[in-house]
């Protein structure tokens, strides 16, 4: 396959240096260079398999983060966190990027990252043997983090549309409340893996439908600033009927930060007084490192993120036509956010239906993620982790080089024709 070159544009004719000197970030790092990161994406693999499964991009850290990393070195600054500014710099992104000034500082607090948080506000407003309701196919932890915390899931499948169907929510939510256990919704927005952006109606309708169950809701918003265009990025508790709610971001996935932990979780006017009793010791988590690093992002990486914006809405384009040229039995709905493809092979007969086949670890392979990975040595997440309605389907991730991509599809499409018709591999 043809390497990044040393102009910056992957080899991509369509990907040249723009005005100014900017480049797409997504396009920075050769496969060589990528290939010497010791990250989970990079080293769970053999060297000879295209990594496109787990939520790691490929791009150099923004230039302010980097900057602010460099400078703690240099200080030495690498005791305890302290402050508020994390917070500060979220309530001020949010303002800015989706008109949202209702974010406020004292109804915060920083967590170690985005799913423990979520864990321990589970914890607060439910107790073991209560319910928690999914939509699934849905983040395969969300099974697994809030089960191993004692609670049950229920889940509320998605329409064929891809989107929230309220009225297996509302009977999601009859069965989460019987005999009057607690019960809360750990809602995905946008939604991991499908890249639906829920519009401001859906969440509302949302909310008003937890008001009439008694169900709080909790919302995973770490995909927030990844909305590509054509879609605006609602967040949950500015909607009407949610003030009762929570909800929990960091910079992790915008701009590339899985391992410098720090999330910021946010209660809405109404669950403030639940967030004051979240134990002192979750606060203990998050890294100074990781909460310097997230406050620059959202504070001066702004710029940075734009370019990888047009990066991603890109190669959501590309990865479309390369599906309909290498993969034509495969449907694919273009996502609204993330860089997160969700692609439904059910058409091509390579996995197993059977009720076993739920949700597992993120690592775990069948159906067709297993045919792409010993077949066409392409790393996939495996669509029967995600719960109910993901088997026969795989998530892909598009935050790589056009180059990557191209040679990804490009395999998959080889290894399927290398099959022949009608071969079923499970």
């Amino acid at each position: 396959m043809t390497e990044g070159r040393s102009d910056g544009t992957g080899g991509d004719p369509h990907r040249s240096p723009r005005e100014g000197g900017r480049t797409d970030p997504l396009v920075r790092l050769s496969l060589e260079q990528l290939r010497q990161r010791s990250s989970t994406k990079w080293r769970a693999h053999p060297a000879d398999v295209l990594p496109l499964w787990v939520a790691e991009m490929d791009v150099p850290l923004a230039p302010a983060v980097a900057e602010t990393l460099h400078r703690a070195v240099e200080l030495g600054d690498t005791g305890y966190p302290h402050g508020t500014a994390y917070a500060e710099a979220l309530a001020g992104f949010a303002a800015t990027r989706w008109g949202w000034d209702g974010l406020r500082v004292e109804h915060t607090t920083v967590v170690p990252d985005v799913m423990l948080g979520a864990v321990e506000i589970l914890r607060l407003i439910t107790g073991p043997g209560d319910t928690v309701v999914v939509c699934s196919p849905v983040y395969p932890p969300f099974y697994a983090f809030v089960e191993h915390s004692g609670r049950k899931i229920v889940e509320a499948r998605l329409g064929p549309d891809l989107r929230i169907d309220l009225d297996n929510l509302e009977r999601a939510f009859r069965l989460a409340r019987q005999r009057g256990r607690r019960a809360a919704l750990l809602l995905s927005n946008p939604h991991n893996p499908t890249g639906a952006v829920h519009t401001r109606a859906e969440l509302e309708a949302v909310a008003a439908l937890a008001r009439e169950h008694g169900v709080r809701v909790v919302a995973d918003e770490i995909h927030a600033p990844l909305v590509l265009p054509g879609a605006f990025f609602t967040p949950f508790l500015s909607v009407p009927g949610a003030e009762n709610g929570f909800a929990l971001t960091s910079a992790s996935k915008a701009w590339n930060l899985a391992g410098l932990k720090a999330a910021v979780a946010m209660a809405g006017t109404e669950a403030a007084a639940d967030l004051r009793r979240m134990p002192e010791e979750v606060s203990h988590g998050p890294s100074h490192f990781g909460i310097l690093a997230h406050t620059a992002a959202l504070r001066d990486g702004t710029d940075w993120l734009d370019d990888v914006l047009r990066g991603l809405d890109a190669n959501r384009t590309l990865l479309g036509e390369l599906v309909a040229e290498h993969l034509p039995g495969v449907k694919y709905l273009p996502p609204q956010g993330t860089y997160l493809a969700w692609l439904d092979c059910t058409h091509l007969g390579l996995h197993d239906d059977r009720p076993s086949e739920g949700p597992g670890t993120v690592g775990e392979l069948a159906g067709p993620a297993r045919v792409f990975l010993d077949e066409a040595r392409v790393a996939l997440s495996s669509g029967h982790i995600f719960g109910t309605g993901g088997a026969g389907c795989v998530r892909l991730n598009f935050a790589t080089s056009p180059a990557i991509l191209r040679e990804a599809l490009a395999r998959m499409g080889r290894a399927l024709d290398g099959l022949g018709p009608g071969a079923i591999h499970s």
